[in-house]
């Protein structure tokens, strides 16, 4: 008999395009509102074939996401809000990223392990220029980012506690599923996305939805060839993981530099156990920076010492309920400039 880990991993990729497939065509908008419907009765309402989505739905259960009673099927405890396309914890814009652009990359691992990721992707365009390619991959791309950090950001800052900040730069913020959060948590505060152009309408389109007005705006730029505006709080929303120890370094020196005096950065992304050991979302997604970036998951400490480097002091971690935390540096009232 396989061990029950092993078996899991070893069918984990059906469970991935099952979900994706099952939330396409309606299935979970279908058992929210009647929950316990058969088979038949959900092909029926979906115009889907029978056959075809049993087969799903044996597949949906066996991995836990449904329960069944042997006629008709149900939501499993706890998965509704992470299923839910309006609910804010839904995480089907992520699993289309996985299944639509994560999936593909796979196949570069053997190579990795044969010849490293540098000789690999020596003719391949650069992680962003693939993932920005065209307008469809940009918008899937920030939907999987705000399906994976909106709700969770409204615990980040409010253990940020940004009453004290009045300028927010949210560096490379996407559709600014952190700022919305701090926007609507602090009214003092004002908030400037700075990313690529191409987020520009997507993250119009949120501020919008949320009323936000003036409140946030947005500065195209390239964090790697132009400073960052000026601002007493800067918030890297795992942004850093994307890159290499001596690119962090200069990032972070960055917001040293046009963060004021008193000011803070924080830096919100998966950490690591002390001893590597895990989180599995936290592994998992390690991988996944190996192939997709060229980034890594560090470590709390880690994180410090790159902080540390760039200057910021005081250095604390603030861990939230999920599986995205904090740590925090300030930046001195005086002193002299490093």
């Amino acid at each position: 008999m396989i061990p029950a880990n092993l078996e899991r991993a070893v069918y984990g990729m059906y469970a991935t395009h099952a979900l994706s497939v099952a939330d396409r065509h309606g299935v979970f908008g279908h058992l929210t509102r009647h929950s316990g419907d058969s088979a038949g009765k959900t092909a029926a309402a979906l115009a889907v074939d029978e056959d075809t989505l049993e087969r799903l739905l044996l597949v949906l259960s066996s991995f836990g996401v449904l329960d069944s009673d042997g006629e008709g099927y149900s939501l499993a405890a706890g998965v509704r809000p992470y299923v839910d396309r309006d609910d804010p914890r839904c995480l089907m814009g992520f699993v289309d990223h996985l299944t639509g652009g994560t999936a593909e990359q796979f196949g570069r691992l053997s190579s990795y392990l044969d010849a490293g990721k540098a000789e690999t992707d020596r003719e391949t365009p650069a992680p962003f220029d693939a993932i920005y390619r065209d307008e469809e991959s940009v918008g899937r791309f920030l939907n999987a980012m705000w399906g994976l950090s909106h709700h969770v950001s409204h615990e980040l800052a409010a253990l940020a506690d940004l009453s004290g900040s009045r300028q927010l730069i949210d560096v490379g913020g996407a559709s600014g599923p952190f700022s919305v959060a701090a926007l609507s948590a602090f009214p003092q505060l004002r908030s400037t996305v700075f990313d690529l152009p191409q987020v520009a309408p997507h993250l119009a389109a949120r501020a919008t939805e949320h009323k936000l007005g003036d409140r946030l705006d947005f500065a195209a730029g390239d964090f790697f060839r132009d400073p960052l505006p000026a601002g007493d709080c800067f918030a890297f929303g795992y942004i850093l993981s994307d890159w290499d120890d001596e690119t962090c370094a200069s990032l972070l020196r960055k917001a040293y530099e046009a963060c004021l005096p008193g000011g803070r950065v924080l830096v919100m992304e998966r950490l690591f156990d002390d001893d590597r050991g895990g989180p599995l979302a936290t592994a998992v997604m390690n991988l996944s920076m190996h192939f997709e970036t060229q980034g890594r998951h560090r470590t709390a400490a880690e994180y410090l010492d790159l902080l540390r480097a760039a200057g910021f002091e005081d250095g604390t971690v603030r861990r939230s309920s999920g599986d995205k935390h904090l740590v925090v540096g300030v930046r001195a009232e005086s002193g002299s400039e490093r």
